[in-house]
């Protein structure tokens, strides 16, 4: 049977998300889902692994037996407003982890999503990711981790449902992630990498 993925996107471009869940279910590599478009997901540097591992760390072992849960990019998650399927870095979920199926491997409630920038993706993770992040009800914060100098972006929800931005340009700062209540001196997330 012919990658129904690939077949998407080279022939008619569009697929439904019931195939694209069926295809990306059994495929090799990781693609995102959009309004009946398929995209493949790019790899990683080593910048972009080495502060995936410090950070995911730094928050595993912060957020041990409070409630809340870290997940790297093996988890897919779903926005059902807006249709889009994809593998955020990191997402971290508190209290019960909704599903969309008994699959059990796309979630739908993250309360913060982490993105660690890359020159490939950051043009779209930051305006038009987040544009579609919104949508999701749970989510409180939106960080985008720069791989290519110390540079971090913290958008989060205010109490009258606007979002808000706090820069972070130093070493010296401590991240604050408020959804969970924890707090990482880039220090720790920038750890053995120079620019």
């Amino acid at each position: 049977m012919e990658n129904i993925i690939e077949e998407a996107i080279s022939k008619y471009n569009y697929i439904s998300a019931e195939e694209y869940l069926m295809a990306e279910r059994t495929a090799a590599e990781k693609h995102g889902y959009y309004q009946g478009e398929v995209f493949a997901m790019s790899g990683a540097s080593a910048k972009h692994n080495e502060i995936f591992s410090n950070l995911f760390g730094e928050i595993a072992h912060k957020l041990k037996g409070k409630g809340c849960k870290p997940f790297g990019s093996d988890l897919r998650i779903h926005i059902p407003k807006n249709t889009l399927y994809t593998y955020p870095d990191i997402s971290i979920i508190c209290g019960e982890i909704k599903l969309t199926d008994d699959t059990f491997d796309t979630a739908t409630n993250p309360s913060t999503i982490i993105e660690i920038l890359s020159r490939s993706t950051r043009n779209y993770d930051r305006p038009e990711k987040f544009s579609l992040y919104r949508d999701i009800d749970t989510l409180q914060e939106y960080i985008l981790i720069d791989s290519q100098k110390t540079h971090i972006e913290r958008y989060f929800r205010s109490n009258n449902n606007t979002w808000q931005l706090m820069d972070y340009y130093s070493q010296e700062d401590n991240l604050i992630i408020s959804a969970v209540n924890i707090s990482i001196s880039l220090k720790d997330i920038y750890l053995d990498l120079t620019f």
